[in-house]
Formats: structure tokens, sequence, C-alpha cells
């Protein structure tokens, strides 16, 4: 029953630091060291590799999350009679949202970077950089820009103000800011994608939408790729954990993208940068002093 407890927690914390740019991995990593799952070296019934694999797919959640909120704005399909009408097309190609299939277009286009170079040296990065140092780095490093790019951007009009203009080669350099965050633990993928964006003409609200869908098809192969590595043979007590995790992150996703929408049409994100950089402080001094 603790560990299911430990679980829940998990899945609160993930559900609450994926979508704010405040880094879900940063957060999961001080929450481990706080309140670890027992493992089998400890006398329970849960395997070294399981955390590195838990934490990393209890973020289907959060995808299912953004699925269930903006279902209308990511469904490729036409299936009613009023939907085909207003794609004006005829025979087949009625049954197809033109705009929604370029949509997806690009965002597969800013997945490339990451996907290539995620298979090629996931293992790599986990083992250079999956530490509290590395990732206390990257936290203060991403809260500084968060900070200067909104400063930066103060006065300006965004150039690109409807997902409609994002173009393909936005879509890649996107791509290539989110790379930043396969590579550098504590970087938080939404975090590099929005600073990408921003930095180059994209308004808030866009950055936000847009990094919630890219979200879906990079969160699923990060996620499938884990368990491929993992295996797909779990003790009893691993497969409620993971379902327990993943089951409580979508719940809390939901409230927390309902919320930053709203915040982010009113605010800037200086004070996610702040919260970054104190963070990134605590993660320091905890795990030097634990040192």
């Amino acid at each position: 029953m603790l560990e299911i407890i430990k679980a829940i927690i998990y899945g609160i914390v993930e559900g609450i630091t994926e979508w704010l740019p405040i880094s879900s991995t940063g957060h999961l990593i001080l929450l481990e060291s706080i309140m670890p799952f027992q493992t089998a070296a400890e006398g329970g019934n849960i395997s070294e590799e399981f955390f590195g694999m838990f934490d990393v797919v209890i973020q289907l959640g959060a995808i299912l999350a953004v699925v269930v909120l903006f279902w209308g704005r990511i469904w490729p399909f036409a299936l009613t009679r009023a939907e085909r009408e207003k794609e004006g097309g005829t025979g087949i190609m009625s049954y197809f949202k033109r705009d929604i299939w370029i949509l997806w277009f690009k965002i597969l286009i800013s997945c490339v970077p990451a996907a290539v170079i995620g298979i090629l040296f996931d293992d790599v990065f986990d083992e250079l950089f999956y530490n509290p140092t590395s990732v206390a780095v990257a936290l203060i490093v991403f809260g500084v820009a968060f900070i200067v790019i909104e400063n930066w951007n103060r006065g300006r009009r965004p150039r690109i103000r409807r997902l409609s203009q994002i173009t393909y080669q936005t879509a890649l350099l996107i791509g290539v800011f989110q790379l930043l965050a396969a590579v550098f633990p504590g970087t938080s993928r939404s975090g590099a994608t929005i600073v990408g964006a921003l930095l180059i003409g994209v308004s808030r609200t866009v950055a936000a939408e847009y990094t919630f869908f890219l979200a879906i098809p990079v969160m699923f192969g990060a996620s499938l790729l884990k368990i491929v590595k993992f295996g797909f043979e779990f003790t009893s007590l691993e497969l409620a954990l993971l379902i327990t995790g993943t089951v409580v992150s979508f719940i809390v996703s939901l409230f927390v993208l309902r919320f930053l929408m709203g915040y982010i049409k009113k605010h800037n994100f200086k004070v996610f940068g702040w919260y970054r950089i104190v963070l990134g402080i605590v993660v320091l001094v905890y795990f030097g002093l634990a040192a």
C-alpha cells in the first residue's frame, strides 16, 4: 500500500510538472531521492531498472489528457456530414481535414531531430547527464533563458499568432530546440520548445498549444522505447504502480493544461524562470549536502 501511495504522489508531480515548463525530470529525480520505491535489493518486489522506465511511461497519462482536451483540434478525419461539407472536398477527400493533416506533418518534422538522436544515443545521454548536477544546471540555465527572452520580447508583436502560420522551417527549428531536452535532463521538453518558439517569434499561446500537440508523438515514442528496453515482464506490483501513476498523471494533467492555457493569456513565463532557478539551487544544495 505504501508503494501505491508513492505512485500516486509521483503521478501528481508528473501531471503538474510535465506541462508547466519547470522540468518533470528535475522534480522526479528530487522526489526519487526523498521517496524511492523499495527495490528487490532492499527486500521489495521492484527491479532496479523499474524507476528509469516508470518516470517516462507515466507520461502516457499526460498525453491522454492532451488528446481528450484538444480532440477537435487534432483529429484529422471528418466523419459527420457537416464536417465533410465544411472541408469542401469531394469523394474520399472530403473525409480528411486538410489543415489538421498539415499540422501533423509539421509536428512530425519537429520530432525528427529528437527521434534520431534519442534512438541512437539515449543510453549515452542517460549515463552522462542523468544526474542531479546536470539537471540542476539545466534548470538554472533555462530559467535564466525564460527571463531574458521574455524581457527581450517585451513590447514586440509576435510574428506567428496562429498554428497555421507555423511553417515547415519553423517546425524544424522548434524540433531542434526540443532536442536540447532529449540530451539534457532538467531542460524540460515543454520549456525547451516554448523558449525556442518565443525566440523565433511565436506567440505564447501558439507556442504552448504546439508544445502540447508535439508531446503526443514524442512522449508516446519515448515511453514505447523505455518499455521495449525494460521488457514486457512486470511483477504484479510494478504493473499496479505503473497503472496508478499513469491514471493519476492523466487526471492531474487535465486541470494543469486548463490552468496553463488560461494563465498565459494574461501573464508571461518569467515566474517559471524564477522557479526553475530556485529549484536548481535547491537541487544543487540538497545533493551537495547529501554527498
